[in-house]
Order: C-alpha cells, then structure tokens, then sequence
C-alpha cells in the first residue's frame, strides 16, 4: 500500500488493521481530516489492495441524515441474503429497522442484528464508510456498536470522518495530517504536466497548505493564469470553488440535472432519469456533464465536495423544481418520507398538507427508533405551519424529539421560538433541564412553575407535573422545596388516580411522619402492575425500600425491566437491571446480581453511557473485600455519595471496623433522603453499641422503629428486632429477629440477626447456645459469600472454643461479572448465539470468554457448568 504519495504511515496503519483481521483479532478506526485531505482516497486504495476482503461500502450523505438506518442499510445490502439465518428477533430488528416491517425496533438489537448479518459472510471482511459525519444517527449507533465488537472476528472497520462524530467518539482514530512538502510538489508535478513558474508553484503549495484536494482541483480549473493570481480562501473551500467553477458556462439543462443528482442522496438511476424527464431534461445532457458525477449502475458524485459545491451552486429556484421532480417521481408507498422531505424542500412558503405529510414521517421515523429523524421532521413541519397554534404544537413536539435525541442545544433554540407563557414549555425547560444537570441550579423550578400555572384549568395536569418534580428532585437534590410546593397542588378532581395518591403521601410523610404517609402508599407500592411505576420508576423503587417492602422492591424492578425490553428503551432497561441488581445482593443471591450488572453494563458499553454503578457498590460492601470496595468507591463522583456512605457502614460493620462504620451511617441518615437514609439507621445502631454511643444508637433505633412498625413487612420487623435487641440487650428481641427473618428472603440481614445474637450469647458465657447460633450465621454468609460478615461469626466461633470450617472457594469467585453471567446463560442451556444477543457481542466472543471459564474452572465442557450449584 505504497501508491499514495505522502502515506505512508496512514497506509501501513490500515494494513496492519487488514492484516489483523485475517487473523480474527478485527478492529476499526475512524479517519479523521479536513474536506480534501484524502481520507476517501484511503479508502478507496485499501479496497484495492484487499482483494481476499469482501469490501462492503457505506456513505453519510448531507441530505440523508434525517431518514433512520439509510446508511445501515447501505451497508448491509450486499449481505441481505443471508437474513433469513439470523434468530428470528434479530431478523425482525432489521426489516423494521430497513422499513420492511412495521414496529418499534430496539436500536442496539438492530446493530447486533447487523452484527450478526455482517458475520454470515463466507469471506474476511472490510467494511469502509465515508463522511460518517453525515451518518444518520439511527445507523452511526448501529455501526458503532458494530465495530466495537469485532475484535475476535475477520472484520475490519474504517470510518472516514472530516471531525469525530459523538457516536463513533470511542473508537480508535487516525488524523491525517496535509501532505508534507516533497509530496506535495509530487502531487502537484502529477496534476499539472506543464512547467511553472518557481514562483507561483510555491504560492499554489503555500495556499493549499499540503490539501491533496486543492491541489489537484486548483490545478485542474485555474490554469495558469489562475495560478499566478495566488488564492484567498482555505484550501477546502478553494476545492468547493474549484468544483463550482467547473460548473460555470454549462447550459441551464446541465445544470439542472446536476441539480437532481445533487439532491436525490440514494443514487438510484431510475428516478433520476425519471424526475429529468418531467423537467424535460434528456439524457443526452449528461454528455455535456463535467467529470463531477459518474452515471452508470449508480449515480456518484466524484467527491463529497462536489455533491455540495453543485447543491450550492444551483439557485433557488432549481433546488425547488429538483426537489419537486423527485418528490413526483419517488414511490409514496414504498417511500413516503422522502417524498414528503422532498416536498419540504420544494416549498416556497407555508404548506399545510406538506406539513402534516411531515407529521406522519415523523410518527413512522419515530416508530422506527429514529428520535433524531422525527425531531428533524417536525422542526421542519413547524416551519410550514402558518396558524400559531399547530406551530407551537409541532415546535415544542419537535422539542421533545430533540431532547430524546440528545440533541439539546437545538431543542433549546427551538424552544426560545416558542412564547414562555405556555406550561409545556416550562415543563420542556425543566425536562431539557435535568439532561443538562451537572449540579448547580436545579432543575425542578420550572416543573413547580408549569405546575403552579395548570393548577386553575387542568388541576390532575398539574398534580402530574408535581409528581414528576419529586422524582427529578429525588434525583437532583431539593426534595423538601419540591414537596414544600406540592402542598399548594389542588385537590384531586373526581376519584383519586394512583398518581394523586403518591403526591398525597409524599406530602402526608413531610407533614405527618411515616405511619400516616404509609396508610396512603402501601397499597399503590405493593402494586407491581399499576403503570405508575413505569413513568416515576425510581422514586417507587425508594417508596418500596422507606416502607422495608422488598417485594415491591423486587416487582417494580420486574415490571421496569419488561418495559424497557418491551419498549426497546436504553434508558429505562439499564435502571430495570440495576433494580433487579440490588435486591439480589441484599438477598444473598450474588450471581443473579452479578448477572444483572454485567447485563445493564454491556448496554452501558454499547450505548456509550456511563454504568449505573449503585448495585456494584452495594455488592462489594455485602461480599465485604475491603480492597475492592474501597478502589470501587473511590472511582465514582459525589452523586454517589450517599451510596458510598452507606455501603462504607456496611462495610465497617462486617469487618468489625465499628467507628467508621458509626461515621458513615451518621452520614448517610443526616441526608434524609429516600431510602438508603432509612436503610443506613440499623447500620448506625450496630456501630453506635460497638463504639459505645447508647444515646446515638438510641435515637437512630426510634427513627428506624417508626418506619419499620409503619411498613409492617417481616424484613422491616426483623431488623428493628435485632436493632432493638442491641440497644436493650433483649434476647427475646434477638430471638423474635431470627424468627421474623427465618421467612423471608433477605438472607443477610438473616445471617446477621444468628451473628448478634450469636455474639450476644458467649459474651453471656453461654457458649454451647452462641455456637450454635454462630454456626447458622457462619454457614449461612460464608454460603452467600458475605466474607466480611462470615470472618465475624468465624473470629466469635473461635472465641467459644470451636473452629469454623474453611469454606471452600465458590466457583464463581475466580470469574468475572460477566463471566458469571455467560456461565450462569450457558448453564441454563442459551447457545452461544443467544448469549452473544443478549449482551450484544459476536458469538466469537462468547466462545472466546468460555474458554476462559473452563480454564478458571476446571472444566471442559457447557455440560459440566449445569452440574455447579455456585454458578446456577
């Protein structure tokens, strides 16, 4: 790959990429550079030099970027016959994904499903895609995740970029750098084969500033002449002007079926001809065409610049007709979307039904996973809307499909369009508000001032709206403003709604304690199917854990997962997961844990987002490895805060470190929040009876005693139980605790209960019975593999005089998170292909990871993982 003048190290860098996807260790990387500095030229000498390669190609185009998965599908046409050998959710995944079928598709299901469609093929495999700046957003995720997941696979993926796009950010890069002086006077000799002048050929090298683009179009459109008038613009946009001076002196026809090329992005021949031929345009124009654009089995444009620099060029007036042809032409069955974009771009002024045609795309668009296709659409339609009141309707709804896109700096600028007077649009401020938050000013205000103004007209609205601000502030800090401006909300019109009933107890705890506020919550807690919780998740989750209700913990964590599977939502799934996370770890069941947080941190990987590391945290201070607690909790932010202060208590606790135990959960029950407030107070009643602080852990045990009674769940009940027995050295408190938790599921908290009691019992002298309580609590923690916990009940077993037995290593402590979950899917009978879906990597992958697990564990064979109690 030496054919490129001045490319050396940019060539050897893509074939040593090539060379190591032969050898199933497949990469990508983006290319990055300014327009013309030869990133297509890269990709286009790679192809040729990689003949044992199928060579698959893709291109973001300017006009394309609104219509979801257009480049995806790009892509994966030359592969689509293989379709039909994908699992059945994947295959669906795509046709709804390529319009094919009807449905909402999960977006990271579909770049797995490409993944797995880009793996059929028989051959090595490179996959170039160019301007992927201008990638719709639907496919650059796809692709993204694509190539971030062919590392033990014969796949090599090359981006080309003019900056890096926000979805392809974690991928490896290449800049290239202008060409040095030696090449670029080789170039320059290559493209003009007439002597020039010393001096003008160092003005043309100097203003090109090494742009292989510039170089070459300057060259080939300035003359000589041009040449020694020297140049004033930057070498990309002399390239532009270079295309657009080719254009000049062509006939109006020629230029108006330059026009149409320009603006029909799919390249497809047919319509081309077919919207030349109502503007009575011939073909035998495309002679007089310069060598700008190819027409052959697909219409191409020589380079990026060109397309643009003849859209540019056109006038007004050709633009609409363009657009007009091609919106007549094109399918409004098979394509209606472009037709109606099309017909935008035809638009003089305001037009209803254009509008409303847009409307529709966006509903398709949106139905189709493209949040960023829909938001473009109705930002459009907007713009042809003439009555005031359909403008504001599809301004603030493009608003809303700009925040769900990401894309924040427009939905701002689109919302100062709109009069401020109107409560949606405090309720989107808010909205794009809390995406924006990074501490400071919090966001809730303008949800409490839509909520003040819908108050009079439409009271259940506004009661909604305050619902929402609690939980944002739940999230956000200011929980006590929010709820203090809750209790202006107007009654409940007609019969109370669920979401009436969570903002009269939220108020009801503020004012009256939690007994009152738990008559009201506990019967809309314990209902894991009211749709209440899909919409405020997180604050029910914290309601369940306030009441001690571990199994509304666990149902709304259940019902939150199957809608963000069911909904294909990368935003509510991953809160789902980390849910589900927690309550398996304060069960005891740490491979389910496990097997949750790997799940909710492949989609955080995927996706780009940051982990949500809650259920980690609580994890490491339950299975009590100080080192790896502590590395842990030194890693994440002060959001976390409150879940490091209470795992630090946890943690202090089980290792018998009592004072800073005592200064962690001192800490954590001063926040007063929701949940990990309440559940950090047993913690600090230990600590404070082991430091010697009676009036603390008093105080802490009439706090907890309160919520617990209020609950009235046998969890809630156990723990004030031993609680109470450490204060008032009850043993018919201790005894009522291992009885209340002998029934449930939270086998921790049961453990702990024989631990205390157990250690009660020989500083009583009473060794035979504290063995026997100390045996329980030592098999049952070492069993889950709370080690901190079970090294307390060995530490007080020798104490009496007896010896714990050593508990064997679990076969899962030599795994990973996610190998523990690979092994517990395979142990479950899920092929390799099944695996790979659900933690979206290549089947390779999963092979290559239980290689790993076989070896860790001793093992040959999936059939023996069914046979390990540890890892089912």
């Amino acid at each position: 790959m030496d054919g490129l003048l001045g490319r050396r190290d940019e060539t050897s860098r893509l074939q040593a990429l090539v060379d190591e996807a032969r050898r199933s260790r497949g990469g990508a990387v983006v290319l990055r550079g300014e327009p013309g500095i030869g990133k297509t030229a890269l990709l286009d000498h790679l192809a040729a030099s990689t003949s044992d390669f199928l060579v698959i190609r893709a291109s973001g185009v300017e006009f394309e970027t609104e219509l979801p998965y257009s480049a995806l599908h790009q892509l994966c046409v030359p592969v689509l016959a293989h379709l039909d050998r994908l699992p059945a959710p994947h295959r669906q995944a795509l046709r709804i994904a390529f319009g094919l079928d009807t449905g909402t598709p999960d977006p990271f299901l579909a770049g797995a499903a490409a993944l797995g469609l880009l793996l059929e093929a028989d051959r090595p495999l490179l996959c170039l895609v160019d301007d992927a700046h201008w990638l719709d957003r639907a496919s650059a995720r796809a692709m993204a995740f694509v190539a971030r997941r062919v590392a033990a696979e014969r796949v090599a993926v090359v981006f080309a970029a003019r900056d890096e796009p926000a979805d392809l950010g974690h991928l490896p890069g290449l800049d290239v750098q202008p060409l040095g002086e030696r090449a670029a006077r080789a170039l320059l000799a290559r493209a003009n084969r007439a002597p020039l002048d010393e001096r003008v050929r160092d003005r043309v090298l100097a203003e090109a500033r090494g742009n292989p683009l510039a170089l070459v179009e300057l060259t080939a459109t300035a003359g000589l002449t041009g040449l020694a008038g020297g140049f004033d613009l930057p070498a990309p946009a002399a390239a532009e002007r270079s295309f657009r001076a080719r254009l000049a002196g062509l006939p109006p026809e020629v230029r108006l079926l330059l026009a149409v090329a320009a603006a029909e992005p799919v390249g497809d021949p047919g319509l081309l001809w077919r919207a030349a031929a109502l503007l009575d345009i011939g073909e035998s124009a495309a002679r007089d065409v310069p060598p700008l654009v190819e027409f052959g089995a697909r219409v191409r444009f020589a380079h990026p610049l060109a397309r643009s620099a003849v859209y540019r060029a056109a006038t007004d007036e050709q633009r609409r007709r363009a657009h007009d042809a091609l919106a007549r032409v094109s399918d409004p069955l098979a394509d209606p979307d472009r037709v109606a974009w099309h017909r935008a771009k035809a638009s003089v002024g305001p037009d209803e039904d254009v509008a409303a045609a847009l409307v529709g795309s966006a509903s398709r668009a949106r139905s189709r996973g493209g949040v960023a296709a829909a938001a473009a659409f109705l930002e459009r339609a907007a713009a042809l809307t003439l009555e005031p009141g359909p403008r504001v309707d599809r301004v603030l709804a493009a608003v809303e499909a700009k925040l769900a896109a990401g894309d924040f700096d427009v939905a701002a600028g689109l919302l100062s369009t709109v009069e401020p007077d109107d409560p949606r649009v405090d309720l989107l401020r808010g909205r794009l508000s809390f995406a924006r938050f990074r501490g400071g000013d919090l966001p809730t205000g303008h949800l409490l001032r839509a909520a003040a103004a819908l108050a009079d007209k439409e009271p259940a609205a506004a009661r909604t709206v305050y619902v929402d601000a609690i939980e944002m502030a739940v999230l956000t800090g200011g929980l006590a403003a929010v709820v203090d401006a809750a209790r202006t909300a107007p009654p409940a019109p007609g019969r109370p709604r669920s979401a009436d009933v969570v903002l009269d107890g939220m108020v009801a705890l503020a004012d009256h304690g939690h007994r009152a506020a738990a008559e009201l919550l506990r019967p809309v807690v314990a209902d894991r199917d009211d749709p209440v919780w899909t919409r405020w998740p997180t604050l029910g989750y914290l309601l369940a854990l306030e009441l001690w209700d571990r199994e509304a913990m666990r149902d709304i964590a259940v019902r939150v997962t199957a809608a963000g599977r069911e909904s294909g939502s990368f935003h509510v799934l991953p809160i789902g997961l980390a849910m589900l996370a927690t309550v398996s770890a304060h069960t005891g069941d740490f491979g389910a844990a496990k097997e949750m947080i790997s799940e909710e941190e492949a989609i955080a990987e995927a996706t780009g987002a940051a982990p949500l590391v809650y259920p980690r945290i609580h994890l490491a201070a339950l299975q009590g490895r100080r080192a790896a607690a502590h590395e842990l909790f030194s890693r994440v932010g002060p959001h976390m805060s409150l879940s490091v202060r209470y795992a630090t208590a946890v943690l202090g606790n089980g290792l018998a470190d009592y004072p800073a135990a005592l200064a962690a959960a001192e800490q954590a029950v001063a926040t007063g929040d929701l949940g990990l407030a309440g559940q950090a107070l047993p913690e600090l009643v230990e600590a404070a009876v082991r430091c010697g602080r009676p009036d603390v852990a008093r105080a802490a045990f009439t706090t907890l005693a309160e919520r617990t009674s209020a609950g009235g769940q046998p969890w809630g009940l156990g723990v004030e139980s031993y609680a109470r027995a450490l204060v008032d050295d009850d043993e018919d408190a201790y005894r009522q605790a291992v009885e209340l938790l002998g029934a449930g599921p939270m086998a921790i908290h049961r453990g702990r209960a024989h631990l205390v009691y157990g250690e009660w019992l020989r500083r009583r002298g009473r060794r035979r019975d504290a063995r026997t309580e100390l045996r329980h609590a030592h098999e049952l923690l070492s069993g889950l593999g709370a080690e901190a916990f079970a090294a307390r009940a060995a530490n007080e077993l020798r104490a009496t005089g007896e010896r714990a037995r050593s508990r064997s290593s679990s076969a899962s402590d030599a795994l990973t998170v996610q190998e523990v979950h690979i092994a517990r899917l395979v142990a479950d009978g899920a092929t390799s292909k099944e695996v790979a879906a659900k933690l979206f990597v290549s089947p390779r992958t999963v092979d290559a990871h239980l290689r790993n697990i076989f070896r860790k564990l001793g093992i040959t064979s999936r059939r023996r993982l069914r046979d390990l109690p540890a890892i089912r």
